[in-house]
């Protein structure tokens, strides 16, 4: 299978169920050779990203959405670990202050966006607000159907003025979610990461799963797909994103600046 079999274009007949949590598609079946695989792609992916930054020219917005211990945090530190500082930035997106809900709720959002020659990565998204917003019924369908639309218009407006933009959902099973949850509760330092509030959002799986292959079908679109990347195992989760951002890159071909007329002949004394 290639990452055109993960990769939704359009909503027409998408059912998330499709997609199997644990299935390592692109994996070559060995921990290490993948392992290997990654270090080569992130090598590729900093010489990537040094042009991208030079050339100045256009932007990229990486989305990362998923259920809690999907792995977001983890995906950020594995993928993006060779990147300069200089040309990335990493925004995670709680919930909203007293400030940010007396606006719109895409307006804390488009100022995080990517400027020219920039990286931006989305731990979770403006797609919080089609999501636990219908999951706990704040929302009633027509507001999320006017959403869906107003999320196509935003992210067409991106596309438009010079961004690309990469939707993955790390698709993680209940099962293994659960068994990721216990890992942190028998470790006391990992009890930092645990919240109580996960347990309390767990129990609403069903339809959270529901939310997802909703937002996902009516978002989909050629210029701005979303990638279903199963997530249950790390090392192919981490492995799959990175070969969708080189994938993005190789498409992109970004390309130093010419060289200037006005600095041919000059010496440093």
């Amino acid at each position: 299978m290639t990452l055109e079999n993960f990769r939704i274009t359009h909503g027409k007949d998408f059912r998330l169920a499709e997609f199997a949590a644990g299935a390592k598609p692109i994996s070559s079946g060995d921990k290490a050779a993948d392992l290997a695989r990654l270090d080569d792609i992130c090598e590729k992916l900093d010489a990537m990203q040094d042009v991208f930054y030079a050339e100045h020219q256009r932007k990229l917005l990486v989305v990362l959405q998923g259920m809690d211990t999907a792995g977001k945090d983890g995906t950020v530190r594995s993928v993006f670990r060779t990147f300069d500082p200089l040309g990335i930035r990493v925004v995670a997106f709680k919930s909203p202050t007293p400030e940010e809900l007396a606006h719109d709720y895409l307006w804390r959002v488009h100022a995080q966006v990517p400027r020219r020659g920039e990286i931006v990565v989305f731990n979770r998204s403006h797609y919080e607000d089609v999501l636990i917003t219908r999951v706990h019924g704040w929302i009633d369908k027509a507001e999320c159907e006017r959403r869906y639309r107003q999320l196509r218009d935003f992210e067409r407006m991106l596309t438009e003025t010079g961004t690309t933009v990469v939707k993955c959902f790390l698709h993680i099973s209940k099962e293994e979610q659960k068994a990721r949850l216990e890992a942190r509760l028998a470790d006391p330092e990992k009890h930092w990461k645990f919240d109580t509030t996960d347990l309390a959002e767990r129990k609403y799986w069903k339809e959270y799963m529901a939310a997802y292959e909703d937002a996902i079908a009516a978002t989909s679109t050629p210029e701005t797909p979303w990638y279903v990347v199963p997530a249950d195992s790390k090392t192919h989760r981490n492995l799959m994103v990175a070969e969708i951002l080189f994938a993005v890159f190789s498409a992109m071909k970004p390309a130093y600046p010419p060289a200037k007329p006005e600095l041919a002949g000059l010496k440093v004394d």
